[in-house]
């Protein structure tokens, strides 16, 4: 028992790597140097590995069968692995709390967070909760768009990577995207809150950063988002957050030629046909463009 001994004190951290190979210099411990590795990166009930090792030793899977079958190293080895794996799988079903919901490109989703708000979430997005501590902490991640209809309650909060959105219980529109944060009220008041301060939004009040600039929106009238009816609206935005989004819509990759993408566009452009919404786009820009495959380049109409 002497190498199995040593082996639990190395897995305890009382013998490093090096004390353990000198030991045994003959020995191939890549395979418990991985097996330890990835332990490490859990958190599990703590177990006498010493006891569930020498009862792993004397148990029998016959009871008429008395005889202890010994236990070489190689096979130590092998069933230490295997602990591992399944303390590492035990750890994921049973302890880890996280639940999340993603969308792909020109995908929307519908769902229920446990106290029966309602996101939706628009395409490209990703958003994370912890459903183990949502009773007493109704917070969210977000990375994308997501539309959210929240009931009233305890503080509820979205975080993205531009800043934090507070509310009670309202209805209220995220988009988080590279270069691009909105927040928009439709219900309710909304308090957002960003490395360029706080602001309460009430109905109709919108609050966008583009590339690190506030920008003054004017005020809206909508009941929800019509990115939910299939189709993308904007506001004075530049061309190239427009461009992001027919991306996000549509499998396909846009490039421009000689066009100043921060020009601003106004105007919408649907979900549902690839062809109507470049030239809801492309027309109003006195713009053209030409499709390989799913590449599009945009360019204006002196081009050859």
């Amino acid at each position: 028992m002497s190498k199995e001994n040593d082996i639990l004190k190395w897995f305890n951290g009382e013998i490093s790597s090096e004390e353990i190979k000198e030991l045994y210099p003959n020995e191939d411990f890549s395979v418990l140097e991985k097996a330890g590795f990835y332990a490490k990166q859990i958190t599990v009930p703590e177990v006498d590995a010493q006891k569930a090792l020498a009862d792993f030793k004397t148990r029998t899977f016959n009871k008429q069968e008395s005889k202890v079958i010994p236990l070489n190293f190689k096979s130590f080895l092998k069933i230490a692995a295997i602990f591992v794996v399944l303390l590492a799988s035990s750890y994921f079903l049973f302890f880890n709390n996280i639940k999340s919901f993603e969308t792909q490109i020109a995908e929307t989703r519908v769902f229920n967070l446990p106290d029966n708000s309602e996101v939706i979430l628009n395409a490209q997005s990703h958003l994370t909760y912890n459903k183990k501590e949502w009773k007493n902490n109704r917070t969210l991640n977000l990375d994308g768009e997501a539309f959210f209809k929240v009931t009233k309650g305890e503080k509820f909060t979205v975080n993205t990577a531009a800043g934090s959105i507070q509310v009670l219980g309202t209805q209220f529109n995220v988009k988080e995207r590279d270069n691009y944060f909105e927040v928009q009220c439709y219900e309710g008041s909304v308090s957002v809150t960003s490395d360029k301060g706080k602001v309460v939004l009430t109905p109709g009040k919108t609050f966008r950063i583009i590339k690190d600039e506030v920008i003054l929106v004017k005020d809206f009238i909508a009941e929800n988002p019509s990115w939910i009816a299939q189709e993308s609206s904007f506001d004075n935005v530049p061309l190239w957050q427009v461009i992001d989004e027919l991306e996000v819509q549509f499998d396909m990759s846009i490039s421009v030629e000689n066009i100043n993408t921060a020009k601003l566009f106004s105007g919408s452009f649907t979900h549902k046909d690839k062809n109507v919404a470049l030239q809801s786009v492309t027309i109003p820009l006195n713009l053209s463009y030409k499709i390989n495959g799913n590449k599009v380049e945009f360019y204006n109409y002196a081009k050859n």
